[in-house]
């Protein structure tokens, strides 16, 4: 594998709709700064690197601020490219090992699934930090591991029209905050926002990984294990949710938009 960066748009099958993600596929582990260097210059919401390890890979997720334990559309970026320049076989399952946990990737017809862990939501008292920083009043709220916060709304109006604080929101110190609702339209079955200001994220486009958290949520509500989720930021995408338990399926499209190769030495002292 050539030292190369994709940027890939996730959660999409047209470019520069969904979520772009910087992915570098490397051949061995690069230097710790050099990362977070190459994630700062991306400037996207997660940039991956992944090299090989055992049977498949092992990667890490940077913001251009921090490092993230799960991201679900860097991971679909990663897939695809790894894919797409032939680096795996395009009918063979791609394994990941990652902070955040095991993760799989496969193939079903058009659509990449991802095998990521359920992040279950415990609910939480409303905190009033939080709804004065989003500046409405949530109709619940749930604590969730590594994400940070859920809080429900009362429409799918209330979600797209939210213009929070995110500098308030950013001193509240919830990691990320998921927000939704249940969906008004047949074809999908809730809608969802996130924000992360304190991670170097003011929006993120479509997040995978909320989807872990997600899933579980609105599965119990509606009585469901397969559900359509639409993220309503500008650029939007849709999430595509299977629950299994303690494992959650994420499915979406990806597009490649960009290949650049690298001038600095990843494994530079």
């Amino acid at each position: 594998m050539s030292t190369a960066v994709f940027q890939v748009d996730s959660f999409t099958d047209k470019p520069f709709c969904g979520n772009p993600a910087g992915v570098c596929p490397l051949e061995k582990e690069p230097a710790e700064d050099w990362m977070r260097g190459v994630a700062a210059e991306m400037n996207v919401s997660e940039t991956v690197f992944l090299w090989p390890e055992g049977k498949g890979f092992r990667v890490r997720y940077f913001t251009p601020v921090v490092e993230v334990p799960l991201c679900g559309h860097g991971t679909l970026g990663s897939a695809h490219v790894l894919w797409e320049e032939e680096v795996v076989p395009e009918e063979d399952p791609i394994y990941i090992e990652a902070k955040g946990g095991s993760l799989a990737a496969r193939r079903e017809g058009e659509w990449i699934c991802l095998d990521f862990p359920a992040l279950p939501a415990e609910e939480c008292p409303v905190p009033e930090d939080a709804a004065a920083a989003l500046r409405t009043k949530p109709v619940s709220a749930s604590c969730v591991a590594q994400e940070g916060l859920l809080v429900e709304l009362s429409s799918e109006e209330e979600v797209r029209d939210l213009s929070p604080d995110l500098f308030r929101l950013a001193q509240c110190g919830y990691g990320g905050t998921i927000v939704t609702a249940p969906s008004r339209s047949g074809d999908t079955d809730f809608v969802s926002r996130f924000f992360a200001p304190e991670w170097g994220i003011p929006e993120d486009p479509v997040t995978g990984a909320s989807h872990c958290s997600l899933g579980p949520y609105w599965g119990k509500r509606l009585g469901k294990s397969e559900m359509i989720g639409r993220q309503l930021s500008r650029r939007g995408g849709t999430v595509r949710v299977r629950v299994r338990g303690g494992r959650v399926d994420i499915l979406g499209k990806a597009v490649t938009v960009m290949k650049a190769s690298f001038l600095i030495d990843p494994w530079r002292p």
